[in-house]
């Protein structure tokens, strides 16, 4: 019989029925499950009827999150960034930017060195290390106290960045590209964020398939974070992001989009990412990714709305009025 995955239809509405599941002590609930089969109907139940396991995934707090959506805000230190064309790749642009978007309401700052963009080529691991870590020691220099997140695929560039004063590694090719950057995580006990995405973006654009996108994805993630386990990191430490825009086409972004919640069932934080992604611009009539505000804020919301923990945008003050404007207006209060 074909494995199946459970998918909680979340809601926020101010009326909960009885019987109700909270979402991992979060804003959602939840009173039905969608039951998702390779090859089959999908089909709705009951939550009373969840497996045990399954249930637990869903409902345990998550242990490096709030119990309110959090706002990563991107600070890429590169000349050649899809997103915001090289505004933070000197280190006191980056300080500056970094240090608005906590005063607008980001409480995660991600730190990259390298562009992962389409066609974008590697870059040298000390040209990398040199453009991240004046960044970070001076974001703490400035005072910022939060969580600073080094995005790298490298065990020597987060190694450096969390000497600098980084607290969390987010890796878009899931762990897989060095063998040696999960020993780096484990032995520093940071939280680490596993996102499905390739190992090499210069060649993840070039016809991306799947044969069920939403499973393939969750079985990708499901199998990293055990990995992770295994080396040593706590599942307790762990973010999952399904890798949005990266080495999928519109239709596929779609399809996760769709039914982010199912990524409630690993057990783990859930991390959106899809500000300014190229499917917004295809879909919101905006080429230039410098005008994809709105419909990065629109996607936002609707992962929010499924519960996802953690939304890493590029425009924080619109992001963090529109989240403060939502949940009062799902809540009927402040």
């Amino acid at each position: 019989m074909a494995r199946a995955y459970y998918r909680p239809i979340i809601s926020c509405d101010i009326a909960r029925p009885e019987g109700a599941v909270s979402l991992a002590s979060g804003w959602g609930w939840f009173s039905s499950v969608e039951v998702l089969q390779r090859g089959m109907t999908p089909v709705v139940i009951p939550a009373s009827e969840l497996p045990a396991a399954t249930h637990c995934a869903l409902t345990q707090p998550r242990g490096v999150v709030a119990e309110h959506p959090m706002i990563m805000g991107i600070v890429n230190t590169t000349p050649d960034s899809f997103s915001d064309g090289g505004l933070h790749a000197a280190a006191k642009d980056a300080i500056a930017g970094g240090l608005a978007m906590a005063q607008a309401g980001a409480e995660i700052l991600d730190i990259g060195g390298e562009s992962t963009r389409p066609g974008a080529q590697t870059v040298a691991h000390d040209e990398e290390i040199r453009r991240v870590v004046p960044v970070i020691h001076g974001l703490r220099q400035e005072g910022f106290t939060g969580v600073i997140s080094i995005d790298t695929r490298k065990a020597d560039v987060a190694q450096a960045a969390l000497v600098a004063g980084a607290s969390l590694i987010n890796d878009v090719s899931g762990f897989t590209y060095d063998p040696d950057l999960a020993g780096v995580a484990a032995k520093a006990d940071v939280p680490v964020c596993v996102m499905h995405g390739p190992v090499d973006p210069a060649t993840m654009h070039l016809g991306p398939q799947y044969d069920d996108v939403l499973l393939e994805v969750y079985d990708f993630l499901e199998a990293r974070i055990a990995a992770l386990e295994a080396q040593g990191i706590a599942r307790t430490r762990i973010i999952a992001d399904p890798g949005i825009g990266f080495a999928k086409t519109q239709a596929h972004n779609l399809e996760l989009l769709a039914r982010l919640s199912l990524f409630h069932s690993l057990g783990v934080p859930v991390l959106l990412g899809a500000s300014r992604k190229r499917f917004i611009g295809t879909i919101g009539n905006a080429p230039q990714a410098v005008d994809r505000m709105a419909g990065s804020v629109a996607v936002a919301l609707g992962g929010i709305a499924q519960g996802a923990q953690i939304v890493r945008v590029h425009d924080v003050a619109e992001t963090a009025q529109a989240i403060a404007l939502w949940r009062a207006s799902v809540s009927g209060t402040v």
